[in-house]
């Protein structure tokens, strides 16, 4: 990953931060590491753990970055959520998976889009 890709995750994922707050999220980690990989943002939401994932994307070359969270993608979320809940044990709260897009266009702050619930598992 380059480094430009990697500042694009950092400052989205903040940005994320800023406009869940925003509605009343509150954040428990960010990048949180799993053995399956890296959960973007943990957080608290009307009494759920809610796991996010974060897309932000520069142009509209590739499409909405929210419609790159592909089912693949869901699947390795949801398995890094439940290494999180059982390292937490925190297996009886509510959970729901969150997705938030950052669409970067030239010029101004990146238009945020919030999904709550925008999947769920098959457990």
């Amino acid at each position: 990953m380059t480094f430009a890709r990697q500042a694009l995750g950092l400052e989205g994922e903040t940005r994320a931060c800023h406009a869940l707050e925003a509605r009343g999220y509150r954040v428990l980690a960010r990048r949180y590491r799993t053995r399956f990989g890296e959960i973007d943002i943990v957080a608290r939401h009307e009494g759920a753990i809610v796991f996010v994932e974060v897309k932000a994307r520069r142009g509209r070359r590739f499409g909405d970055p929210v419609s790159s969270v592909t089912t693949q993608k869901q699947q390795r979320v949801v398995a890094m959520a439940s290494d999180y809940l059982a390292r937490h044990r925190l297996g009886r709260l509510p959970v729901r998976f969150d997705v938030v897009g950052l669409q970067y266009g030239p010029a101004g702050p990146p238009v945020v889009t919030v999904i709550p619930d925008a999947f769920r598992p098959g457990w």
